[in-house]
């Protein structure tokens, strides 16, 4: 098969990010391509197919890592982990540090609408990616990538998640005089297949963002988010178990303007990136 100009560019990227040379390029640009690319084109597949397989690569390539690397965990400290690590809102955070955000082909259908679905499809790309290895390269192909990029996020603290996120992250901050609040921040995709950023705020200061195929779901990431970002600030420690009521409100401020600050510094890249995106198409 003849690659285009920009299939070419991005396959050579997004085997320099994945760090793998495919034998079977046709898997990888599958790997990469958004749904929307497929209309009228010599693409047959988008990552669609490929995502249902590495869904359930990637989960047993996790769940065999928790359990071999916490041994007195019982079956629910081990689901949590695993849940909390192949969530959503962990596979979009991943595959964009990677850089799969360059790499995606999308269609004409996506061009001017500042790439609504970019994460939902960073999500799945990178779903598509451990399938497109395993076929390409076997299992330990698929293992070592999912090894280098996504199990170093992997910690205990994961197993104690709660099951209501957004009552733990209410109760931990109301203990420092902060009630979080919800907002809806954007809604990406089109009316079929719709996905949710929701964001937490402590009073004007925006948090943590999640994602999900529900507002309900959305604010339950955020708040999973927040309260991993917090765990980290307190050193696997909740402010509960502080005896000091003062250094617990202090430490929970100081949590949430240490969060709102990475938040902020987060949203300001990504609408840089935006504007150069922007800049570019406009001379395209």
């Amino acid at each position: 098969m003849t690659f285009s100009e920009e299939q070419r560019r991005k396959l050579d990227r997004a085997q320099e990010i994945i760090e793998h040379k495919f034998e079977n390029e046709n898997l990888l640009l599958s790997a990469i391509t958004h749904p929307s690319a497929t209309e009228g084109k010599a693409v047959k597949y988008s990552y669609e197919r490929l995502e249902f397989l590495g869904d359930s690569i990637l989960g047993a390539i996790v769940a065999s890592t928790a359990f071999h690397s916490f041994h007195d965990l019982d079956e629910g400290g081990l689901t949590r982990i695993k849940v909390a690590l192949v969530s959503g809102t962990s596979l979009a955070d991943v595959a964009e540090h990677l850089g799969f955000a360059d790499v995606i082909v999308f269609g004409s259908s996506e061009t001017g609408t500042g790439k609504r679905g970019l994460h939902s499809a960073l999500e799945n790309v990178y779903e598509a990616t451990v399938a497109a290895l395993y076929l390409d390269g076997g299992l330990e192909a698929a293992r070592e990538f999912v090894t280098r990029t996504l199990i170093p996020r992997m910690s205990l603290d994961m197993a104690s998640e709660p099951e209501n996120p957004k009552s733990a992250l209410q109760e931990k901050l109301q203990e420092g005089g902060i009630t979080p609040t919800y907002k809806l921040v954007e809604t990406q995709g089109p009316p079929h297949d719709r996905t949710f950023v929701a964001q937490v705020y402590a009073g004007s200061q925006g948090l943590a963002r999640g994602t999900g195929r529900t507002k309900k779901e959305a604010e339950s990431q955020a708040a999973r988010s927040t309260l991993a970002r917090l765990s980290e600030f307190f050193g696997g420690m909740g402010i509960g178990e502080k005896n000091n009521e003062k250094a617990a409100e202090k430490a929970a401020a100081k949590a949430a303007e240490k969060a709102a600050a990475k938040a902020a510094k987060e949203e300001q890249k990504a609408r840089k990136k935006r504007e150069r995106e922007a800049a570019k198409k406009k001379l395209e």
